[in-house]
Protein backbone atom coordinates (compact mmCIF):
# COMPACT_ATOMS: atom_id res chain seq x y z
CA UNK A 1 0.00 0.00 0.00
CA UNK A 2 1.75 3.06 -1.15
CA UNK A 3 -1.13 5.28 -3.41
CA UNK A 4 -4.82 5.36 -2.11
CA UNK A 5 -7.61 6.47 -3.82
CA UNK A 6 -10.70 6.91 -1.65
CA UNK A 7 -13.86 8.26 -3.89
CA UNK A 8 -17.45 8.55 -2.31
CA UNK A 9 -19.92 10.83 -2.05
CA UNK A 10 -19.90 13.94 -0.23
CA UNK A 11 -20.77 13.28 3.69
CA UNK A 12 -19.43 10.20 3.19
CA UNK A 13 -16.60 10.41 5.25
CA UNK A 14 -13.71 10.50 2.72
CA UNK A 15 -11.15 13.33 4.58
CA UNK A 16 -11.53 11.87 7.78
CA UNK A 17 -10.89 8.14 6.45
CA UNK A 18 -7.85 10.04 4.55
CA UNK A 19 -6.82 11.37 7.51
CA UNK A 20 -7.34 8.09 9.92
CA UNK A 21 -5.35 6.51 7.45
CA UNK A 22 -2.13 8.63 7.11
CA UNK A 23 -1.70 8.86 10.87
CA UNK A 24 -1.69 4.99 10.87
CA UNK A 25 0.06 4.23 7.52
CA UNK A 26 2.46 7.73 7.84
CA UNK A 27 1.26 8.16 3.98
CA UNK A 28 1.10 11.88 3.02
CA UNK A 29 -2.50 12.57 2.60
CA UNK A 30 -3.73 14.91 -0.63
CA UNK A 31 -7.82 16.78 0.02
CA UNK A 32 -9.50 16.93 -3.34
CA UNK A 33 -11.51 20.63 -1.54
CA UNK A 34 -7.65 21.95 -1.24
CA UNK A 35 -7.46 21.46 -4.82
CA UNK A 36 -10.64 22.98 -5.70
CA UNK A 37 -10.59 25.71 -4.06
CA UNK A 38 -8.29 28.99 -3.52
CA UNK A 39 -8.25 31.16 -0.37
CA UNK A 40 -11.69 32.44 -0.31
CA UNK A 41 -13.97 30.31 -1.81
CA UNK A 42 -12.41 31.02 -4.87
CA UNK A 43 -12.73 27.13 -7.45
CA UNK A 44 -10.04 27.11 -9.30
CA UNK A 45 -9.58 26.76 -13.15
CA UNK A 46 -10.31 22.67 -14.71
CA UNK A 47 -6.45 23.33 -15.73
CA UNK A 48 -5.22 24.18 -12.38
CA UNK A 49 -6.95 21.69 -10.76
CA UNK A 50 -5.65 18.97 -13.57
CA UNK A 51 -2.53 20.19 -12.69
CA UNK A 52 -2.43 20.09 -8.91
CA UNK A 53 -3.81 16.33 -9.31
CA UNK A 54 -1.14 15.11 -11.51
CA UNK A 55 1.25 16.50 -9.17
CA UNK A 56 0.06 14.48 -6.61
CA UNK A 57 -0.23 11.37 -8.74
CA UNK A 58 3.04 11.59 -9.63
CA UNK A 59 4.37 11.02 -6.01
CA UNK A 60 5.78 7.75 -5.05
CA UNK A 61 2.95 7.91 -2.04
CA UNK A 62 -0.23 9.31 -0.73
CA UNK A 63 -3.46 9.24 0.26
CA UNK A 64 -5.83 11.06 -2.49
CA UNK A 65 -9.46 11.40 -1.41
CA UNK A 66 -12.23 12.72 -3.44
CA UNK A 67 -13.58 13.78 -6.60
CA UNK A 68 -12.34 15.34 -10.24
CA UNK A 69 -13.37 12.44 -11.60
CA UNK A 70 -11.68 13.84 -14.97
CA UNK A 71 -8.46 12.80 -13.08
CA UNK A 72 -9.71 9.94 -11.88
CA UNK A 73 -8.42 7.51 -15.04
CA UNK A 74 -5.14 8.87 -13.75
CA UNK A 75 -5.51 8.94 -10.20
CA UNK A 76 -6.19 4.98 -10.52
CA UNK A 77 -3.62 4.25 -12.94
CA UNK A 78 -0.96 5.14 -10.09
CA UNK A 79 -3.34 3.79 -7.30
CA UNK A 80 -2.79 0.36 -5.80
CA UNK A 81 -5.55 0.46 -3.57
CA UNK A 82 -9.03 1.98 -4.31
CA UNK A 83 -11.64 2.66 -1.38
CA UNK A 84 -15.22 3.42 -1.92
CA UNK A 85 -17.30 4.98 0.83
CA UNK A 86 -20.87 4.12 -0.43
CA UNK A 87 -22.64 5.48 2.55
CA UNK A 88 -26.43 6.06 2.96
CA UNK A 89 -27.97 9.37 1.86
CA UNK A 90 -29.14 10.13 5.33
CA UNK A 91 -26.05 9.43 7.15
CA UNK A 92 -24.47 11.88 4.59
CA UNK A 93 -26.32 14.79 4.78
CA UNK A 94 -26.38 14.58 8.44
CA UNK A 95 -22.64 14.40 8.56
CA UNK A 96 -22.62 17.47 6.36
CA UNK A 97 -25.06 19.30 8.25
CA UNK A 98 -22.82 18.45 11.70
CA UNK A 99 -19.77 19.75 10.00
CA UNK A 100 -21.21 22.83 9.29
CA UNK A 101 -22.27 23.45 12.66
CA UNK A 102 -19.10 22.08 13.91
CA UNK A 103 -16.80 23.83 11.82
CA UNK A 104 -18.95 27.45 11.17
CA UNK A 105 -16.78 29.76 10.74
CA UNK A 106 -13.52 28.42 10.65
CA UNK A 107 -11.82 26.88 7.84
CA UNK A 108 -11.87 22.77 7.78
CA UNK A 109 -8.54 20.90 7.87
CA UNK A 110 -8.72 19.75 4.38
CA UNK A 111 -9.64 23.19 3.17
CA UNK A 112 -7.34 26.06 2.01
CA UNK A 113 -7.45 29.09 4.76
CA UNK A 114 -9.78 31.75 3.88
CA UNK A 115 -12.56 29.03 3.37
CA UNK A 116 -15.09 29.84 6.20
CA UNK A 117 -17.36 26.74 7.12
CA UNK A 118 -20.91 27.82 6.42
CA UNK A 119 -24.53 26.05 5.91
CA UNK A 120 -25.17 25.79 2.90
CA UNK A 121 -28.66 24.65 1.39
CA UNK A 122 -27.68 24.80 -1.97
CA UNK A 123 -25.52 21.98 -1.23
CA UNK A 124 -27.59 19.63 0.77
CA UNK A 125 -30.03 19.71 -2.00
CA UNK A 126 -26.53 19.16 -4.92
CA UNK A 127 -26.28 15.70 -2.45
CA UNK A 128 -30.07 14.94 -1.87
CA UNK A 129 -30.24 15.73 -6.43
CA UNK A 130 -27.53 13.71 -7.08
CA UNK A 131 -27.67 11.18 -5.14
CA UNK A 132 -28.46 8.23 -7.68
CA UNK A 133 -26.67 9.31 -10.23
CA UNK A 134 -23.01 10.12 -8.49
CA UNK A 135 -23.78 6.47 -6.69
CA UNK A 136 -24.03 4.82 -10.39
CA UNK A 137 -21.28 6.82 -11.74
CA UNK A 138 -19.08 5.57 -8.85
CA UNK A 139 -20.29 2.34 -8.96
CA UNK A 140 -19.64 1.94 -13.10
CA UNK A 141 -15.92 3.39 -12.00
CA UNK A 142 -15.56 1.14 -9.19
CA UNK A 143 -16.41 -1.80 -11.36
CA UNK A 144 -13.31 -0.81 -13.37
CA UNK A 145 -11.01 -1.20 -11.04
CA UNK A 146 -8.40 -3.81 -12.51
CA UNK A 147 -8.46 -6.79 -10.32
CA UNK A 148 -4.49 -6.56 -9.57
CA UNK A 149 -5.61 -3.61 -7.76
CA UNK A 150 -6.46 -3.61 -4.11
CA UNK A 151 -9.97 -2.57 -3.78
CA UNK A 152 -12.65 -1.93 -1.04
CA UNK A 153 -16.30 -1.19 -0.78
CA UNK A 154 -17.73 0.41 2.56
CA UNK A 155 -21.20 0.50 3.15
CA UNK A 156 -21.45 1.27 6.52
CA UNK A 157 -19.67 3.02 9.97
CA UNK A 158 -19.29 -0.54 11.00
CA UNK A 159 -17.27 -1.63 7.85
CA UNK A 160 -15.54 2.05 8.04
CA UNK A 161 -14.09 0.93 11.64
CA UNK A 162 -13.48 -2.99 10.61
CA UNK A 163 -11.32 -1.71 7.88
CA UNK A 164 -9.32 0.65 9.62
CA UNK A 165 -9.22 -1.80 12.81
CA UNK A 166 -7.51 -4.21 10.25
CA UNK A 167 -4.88 -1.84 8.75
CA UNK A 168 -3.63 -0.87 12.16
CA UNK A 169 -3.32 -4.51 12.38
CA UNK A 170 -1.77 -4.37 9.08
CA UNK A 171 0.50 -2.04 10.16
CA UNK A 172 1.58 -2.89 13.40
CA UNK A 173 2.20 -6.44 12.52
CA UNK A 174 4.47 -4.85 9.60
CA UNK A 175 2.31 -6.28 6.70
CA UNK A 176 1.76 -3.37 4.22
CA UNK A 177 5.37 -3.17 2.57
CA UNK A 178 5.18 0.25 4.26
CA UNK A 179 8.36 2.23 4.54
CA UNK A 180 9.41 2.75 8.01
CA UNK A 181 9.20 6.48 9.85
Amino acid sequence: MKRVMIIGQPGAGKSWLARRMGEITHLPVAHIDAIHWAPGWVERSRSEKDRLCAEIHARPEWIFEGGHSTTWGERLARADTVIWLDLPTGLRLGRVAWRSLRHWGRSRPELPPGCPERFDPAFLRFIWRTRRTMRSKLSWFYERVPPEKDRHRLRSRREVAAYLSGLSQAVSAGNLGLPHR
